[in-house]
């Protein structure tokens, strides 16, 4: 196993252990920071995850959320954002906010780690893109 991939299941494994209900993507996002992760690239539907680190490239393959010859979703920027915010409240799971997104057109989206922004992508070139604020990590 790469250093690259186990600095990432431990910063993995550290924000899932002390990630608050409310919030929470913040603060994982600050625990990938400061493991070496600079940029998160999610594909929808195939909830494939590209982790880029100081310490090199690391791909995980997600469960699909479809399979075979599928219509993509128009872009729906009110959907997506109505996503966003009943995650953000803690009131969905992490595969109900990607099923979410993938209904609002959603085909792929980019972690800032960084930049704290995220930028969310439909198939067209259309765009969303969302601040998340800095979080302190213990």
């Amino acid at each position: 196993m790469s250093k690259a991939i186990e600095n990432l299941q431990a910063a993995l494994k550290q924000a899932m252990a002390g990630r608050p209900q409310i919030g929470g993507f913040p603060y994982l996002a600050e625990t990938l920071r400061r493991a070496g992760v600079t940029r998160n690239l999610w594909y929808l539907p195939a909830c494939q995850s590209l982790y880029l680190t100081e310490d090199g490239p690391v791909v995980i393959l997600g469960t699909p959320l479809s399979s075979g010859t599928v219509d993509v979703p128009p872009f729906n920027r009110e959907a997506l954002i109505a996503a966003l915010r009943i995650d953000q409240a803690g009131k969905s799971t992490f595969p109900e906010f990607l099923e979410a997104s993938w209904r609002a057109g959603v085909v792929r989206y980019d972690v800032g780690v960084m930049a704290r922004k995220v930028a969310y992508y439909g198939c067209n070139g259309e765009e969303y893109i969302e601040d998340y604020p800095a979080v302190d990590v213990m």
